[in-house]
């Protein structure tokens, strides 16, 4: 019995680990992108039992035709999986292939673009909350390609959202606090106010996501949350950039593009250094995204090319920071602090240098720091590397859970979005 106990909670253990949230299994698949159907710049949201659609796009340098498909994973709020089987929230058939895919074309890295809307009609999510796009090769569960976050709402409540500066001393110009007040509808039977949660998001970044399950007041059919622990962000700064729309001509951010008789092509994005001591100055970014594009060719999917794009940056006094690691930042390394992400010291040079493969397009980083000796569940910090400042134009989401007495997982009822802008202008 305890043998057979043992290998249950192994079991369960790797099922949780081959489900982390936005990973990459296989090294020959890139440049995974999942949005609304026809905005690239949104987060991908649908609303229950609407046709609201998705788009799927991603690469396989592989270059050859595989056999893959996809299905839904169903999460609660903490992305721990639901305890429900997928008939439970799938309508129809439980995994669909991926039928559309093309050869690159007009580019000297070959690759396959794979391509999906979903929910497919005969295979759509029935229960609102977190949900993971899980795709893998021929059918087999187990052989994952990637995981993909999407979430499905089913609005019950009424979400108001505003950005105001804390009211700590401290904090008052380096964070931003979201007050929210939530007012349930009549579907929705609250009987502890515990039943809510409300989850946080700055720019869409789940990693430092805030997440409430005691309002700071209620009353009555009304919950509001304002405390400053538990709803207040660093600010940041405005997102560095860097253009790579095209392979062909330089854009203001790079130093050098060097094609080489491989057929391979080496960016060299323009030296960065600290801006934690420069003034604020506002302009438009995209928030941490990166979008793919060209304006070379026509179509951005199956006609860019990749490129290794190295990264630079110049620490003060080119001596590596003590006890601390310098990560590059955004959804071009999916937001994570892994070796993947981590930046070299060339002590010869006196800088920070990371070389990622990119496919064309236009990319938004930061650089972020983090301590060698952490401790658990310690975050990143801009400190060191951009400053945090209380003017920076930052969009939160804003998602309302809930629970109903039995319930085996939670329903996502409420969304909302807001931008810090009308703080600062």
């Amino acid at each position: 019995m305890k043998i057979l106990i043992s290998f249950l909670l192994l079991l369960q253990a790797a099922i949780v680990f081959a489900q982390i949230p936005d990973h990459i299994y296989r090294s020959s698949v890139h440049t995974v992108k999942l949005f609304r159907s026809g905005d690239i710049y949104s987060y991908p949201v649908l609303k229950l039992n609407s046709s609201d659609q998705l788009e799927l796009y991603f690469d396989d340098l592989d270059a050859d035709i595989k056999n893959y498909y996809y299905t839904y994973q169903l999460c609660n709020a903490d992305w721990t999986p639901a305890n429900l089987q997928p008939f439970d929230y799938i309508r129809g058939f439980q995994t669909t292939r991926i039928n559309t895919y093309r050869t690159s074309s007009v580019a000297f890295t070959r690759y396959t673009n794979y391509q999906a809307v979903i929910p497919d009609r005969n295979c759509a999510p029935t229960h609102s909350g977190n949900y993971l796009l899980k795709v893998f090769l021929n059918s087999d569960t187990s052989q994952l390609v990637f995981t993909k976050r999407f979430l499905v709402v089913e609005n019950k409540t009424s979400v108001a959202a505003q950005v105001v500066q804390p009211l700590g001393g401290q904090l008052y110009r380096t964070h931003q606090r979201v007050q929210v007040g939530v007012t349930p509808g009549p579907q929705i039977k609250v009987f502890n106010p515990q039943d809510i949660k409300v989850v946080i998001l700055q720019n869409n970044i789940w990693p430092t996501a805030l997440y409430n399950d005691r309002p700071s007041i209620f009353r009555g059919n009304y919950f509001e949350y304002y405390d400053d622990a538990t709803t207040t962000f660093e600010a940041g700064k405005e997102w560095r950039w860097i253009d790579l729309r095209s392979y062909r001509l330089m854009s203001d951010r790079m130093q050098r593009l060097v094609p080489d008789s491989g057929h391979q092509v080496y960016v060299f994005v323009k030296p960065d250094g600290e801006r934690n001591q420069q003034p604020y100055i506002y302009y438009r970014d995209l928030d941490g995204i990166y979008t793919i594009e060209n304006i070379d060719n026509l179509n951005p999917y199956w006609q860019s090319d990749y490129a290794h794009v190295m990264f630079t940056f110049v620490p003060p006094g080119n001596r590596a920071y003590e006890g601390k690691s310098i990560y590059l930042f955004g959804e071009l390394t999916n937001y994570a602090q892994d070796r993947d992400s981590k930046m070299d010291f060339d002590p010869g040079k006196g800088v920070y240098q990371k070389t990622l493969f990119l496919k064309q397009g236009y990319y938004n980083y930061s650089y972020v720091t983090l301590a060698d000796n952490r401790k658990e569940g310690e975050k990143y910090a801009f400190e060191n590397t951009e400053g945090n400042y209380a003017e920076t134009e930052n969009s939160y989401t804003v998602l309302v859970y809930y629970r109903a007495f039995g319930a085996r997982a939670d329903e996502l009822v409420g969304y909302a979005n807001v931008s810090s802008l009308p703080l600062i202008r």
